[in-house]
């Protein structure tokens, strides 16, 4: 399977693209039992809500389960998807290359104890000679607006932004005079279980907390173009699977 001209257009110019009932349910129900599984238990290795938010972390809510391709088969039948590749390829131009460092992740947005995640590039989590990346999201339930659908900035990943646009955790600020116009161009699309989205990482998003009664959990992880190589003695400097 390959993008047609219209969808890739899409993807180059917006900067991010939604591929409607990708996946069959059957495949994200068992993606979804095994996560549900690693959540309860609050399986190391994680990253919680509370380092977001400077607390204490005795109650620790889980904000994304990391490294997620060497938790289960199911995870990793998922991130070497032969399906997918053909895309990954076409939009790279190039063999795509899965990185473990960073966005190798089970994302979560639980009912009330979850935070906003801000504006911003996911470039800042790696370290390779260009930005040649594309993360891949998978909704395993439903998503809009009220449980933390993201949003992205159409066309965001073409602008060359200054220094002071940005906070030092490299977040978008969301009152700077040169971010408001922009913030307001924010668009979404809401998901349904199997649904994949497809963003540049230099694609501004961002994704509210959840204030449903219902957890909200995804899958997430990026691929770089083969000739896009990391920077040496950096966290990008890692694991790879070639898919090939």
């Amino acid at each position: 399977m390959t993008l047609d001209e219209k969808q890739l257009k899409e993807f180059h110019e917006n900067g991010f693209l939604v591929l409607k009932k990708f996946v069959n349910e059957v495949f994200c129900d068992a993606i979804l039992e095994k996560a549900k599984e690693h959540l309860l238990k609050k399986q190391a290795p994680i990253e919680s809500e509370q380092e977001y938010m400077n607390l204490d972390e005795n109650n620790i809510t889980v904000r994304r389960l990391r490294q997620v391709y060497d938790r289960e088969e199911v995870f990793r039948s998922w991130m070497t998807n032969e399906k997918i590749r053909p895309i990954l390829k076409q939009i790279l131009n190039d063999t795509p290359v899965l990185t473990l460092a960073h966005h190798n992740s089970i994302m979560t947005k639980l009912p009330k104890e979850s935070t906003r995640t801000y504006w911003h590039q996911d470039r800042r989590y790696w370290n390779f000679e260009n930005n040649d990346l594309v993360s891949v999201w998978l909704a395993l339930g439903d998503e809009n607006l009220k449980n933390g659908l993201l949003e992205f900035i159409p066309a965001s990943h073409k602008i060359t932004f200054e220094k002071e646009q940005f906070d030092e955790k490299s977040n978008f600020l969301d009152k700077h005079p040169k971010n408001i116009e922009l913030i307001k161009t924010r668009i979404h699309t809401n998901l349904e279980k199997g649904d994949v989205v497809l963003f540049h990482c230099k694609t501004l998003h961002h994704a509210n907390k959840n204030t449903t009664d219902t957890p909200k959990i995804s899958f997430v992880y990026t691929v770089r173009a083969a000739s896009n190589k990391p920077t040496n003695n950096t966290r990008s400097d890692f694991k790879e699977v070639i898919l090939d």
